[in-house]
């Protein structure tokens, strides 16, 4: 009777998922024994390290589902910690069996890969992607953002992350998630956050690799990666990288900030990506006492830009929205708490909704991509 009982407690544990890796703890080997005295079921958990963030929550949810089982009256749980050939072994199921590889880049891959891009800094490109992220997943998609702005990463505060670290094991990790979006950045692993990184270009896209790479994200339908403005190695190790990758230009309403935001659209032209559209940020705004637009930093830079990159792909390449200029949601950046969550009646929240929405509904085009036909 009691093997019978400890067999109906696995199959209990077989319903708890570890909370960052997404897999029934049996699976992963993390169960294990069970000991079952009188009423009372002892259960030894491993870790896969020994300072894991979420013991907490493994420890209740064991207990939750250790006492559906009838008889079971108390959960007594002991943690250990798993030897490196367990960890491996967890590496190897997380990771489908593979070789560490970018998952991204295959042919067969479903996930999105939406690089934002800028011609020059201090248009609101990682404002725009943060909040683009958390109205995907409050859309209901799974949701992930690659931090790729190597010198310039402010992604961590702008999800309300800054100073937290991703659970490594061994060379894989596991990205840190807030707002349903999963986020990967540079910040992570710099031993403080005030520290410089003074990469060049090779190192550069071994990095880019790396981060990629060695992240478990799971199943996700979009990676959105915050670029560094220009069109200098990142830009064209990502192209490089994952072939299918996609673009959205940031610029603001002046002329000269969208003829140097045009330039990030022609590269990507170049290494044959889909440039799915302008984004116009710090549009004009009403007056909060008249009513009237105030276009603080002029207007027709985003259309002009979109014009002209749809005659440099040869096919049309919308505005896809003019955000307007709103105190909050620098405000929100601040704060970590992005505005589409801070204050999602507000118009601007509505804008990166509606933002969210045209992508998730925009199919797949093969303009500008390289077919395998011989002729």
């Amino acid at each position: 009777m009691s093997s019978e009982k400890v067999t109906q407690i696995r199959s209990a544990l077989a319903g708890v998922n570890d909370p960052e890796l997404r897999k029934p703890i049996t699976d992963l080997g993390m169960v294990e024994e069970i000991t079952l005295l009188e009423d009372k079921a002892q259960i030894k958990i491993l870790l896969t390290i020994s300072g894991c963030p979420m013991r907490d929550r493994l420890r209740t949810d064991v207990t939750a589902a250790a006492l559906t089982v009838s008889g079971v009256a108390s959960v007594e749980i002991e943690f250990g910690v798993m030897s490196d050939e367990q960890r491996s072994e967890v590496k190897r199921i997380v990771r489908g069996g593979r070789e560490k590889d970018i998952p991204f880049a295959k042919a067969q891959s479903l996930t999105r890969v939406i690089g934002i891009a800028s011609g020059k800094g201090g248009v609101g490109k990682s404002s725009v992607t943060v909040n683009i992220a958390v109205a995907l997943s409050d859309l209901g998609f799974s949701v992930g953002i690659l931090d790729a702005d190597v010198y310039g990463h402010s992604i961590p505060r702008l999800m309300g992350i800054e100073g937290k670290r991703p659970t490594a094991i061994d060379q894989m990790f596991i990205p840190v998630e807030n707002f349903g979006v999963k986020v990967v950045s540079m910040e992570m692993f710099k031993p403080e956050r005030a520290d410089p990184i003074a990469y060049r270009g090779p190192l550069l896209h071994r990095v880019l690799e790396q981060l990629l790479s060695d992240a478990y994200w799971g199943d996700l339908d979009f990676l959105l990666l915050d670029l560094p403005p220009g069109t200098g190695d990142i830009a064209i190790s990502l192209a490089q990288l994952i072939p299918n990758s996609e673009l959205v230009v940031v610029t603001t309403p002046q002329i000269a900030a969208s003829e140097v935001a045009e330039r990030a659209g022609r590269i990507a032209h170049q290494l044959k990506q889909q440039i799915i559209g302008v984004i116009e940020n710090m549009s004009a705004a009403p007056c909060k006492n008249c009513g009237e637009l105030m276009p603080l930093f002029g207007s027709g830079g985003g259309q002009e830009s979109a014009d002209r990159l749809s005659l440099l792909v040869g096919a049309k390449v919308p505005l896809l929205a003019k955000i307007p200029f709103d105190i909050s949601l620098r405000e929100g950046g601040d704060e970590g708490n992005p505005i589409v969550r801070r204050e999602p009646k507000s118009a601007t929240a509505a804008t990166f909704i509606e933002i969210a929405t045209v992508l998730s509904q925009r199919s797949r085009s093969l303009l500008g991509v390289r077919l395998s036909i011989a002729t």
